[in-house]
């Protein structure tokens, strides 16, 4: 659940370069709990028609991302039980993108980790929205 720490650049510089994660994210659609079971989270992201849930630890913290295909292959796998939790399941823990990160290289980041979209977390780990990579 480490942040990617930001460079040292400006954001907003006049050239139009410079800009940050903040200013690319989406809204971070809908959050649950990690200790939700698979099965209700499947059920929560059909209804809600959304990519992607973000997850929350205990306190409130971002604590991963999961999609709709992970829930369905982790469901579909020998060792998916139907009180199996969020938390247990294999999924992308971060580093999560951090909200003052230089988006170039925030982008960069989620190329090199073949991740397309990245929850986008302030200084205390709260997910504000997500970054997601246009092809």
């Amino acid at each position: 659940m480490t942040p990617i720490p930001p460079r040292t650049r400006q954001a907003g510089t006049p050239d139009g370069t410079g800009l940050t994660a903040r200013d690319a994210m989406h809204a971070p659609g809908p959050q649950v709990d990690d200790h939700m079971t698979v099965d209700v989270a499947l059920s929560v992201l059909i209804s809600a028609r959304a990519p992607h849930l973000l997850l929350k630890d205990a306190d409130g913290r971002c604590a991963g991302l999961v999609t709709r295909a992970q829930l369905s292959a982790h469901r579909g796998g020998s060792s998916y039980g139907d009180r199996t939790r969020l938390r247990d399941i294999p999924l992308d823990r971060g580093p999560f993108t951090s909200s003052v990160a230089v988006l170039s290289e925030a982008e960069d980041a989620m190329r090199v980790r073949t991740l397309d979209v990245s929850p986008v977390i302030d200084e205390h780990g709260y997910a504000l929205g997500v970054l997601a990579l246009i092809c």
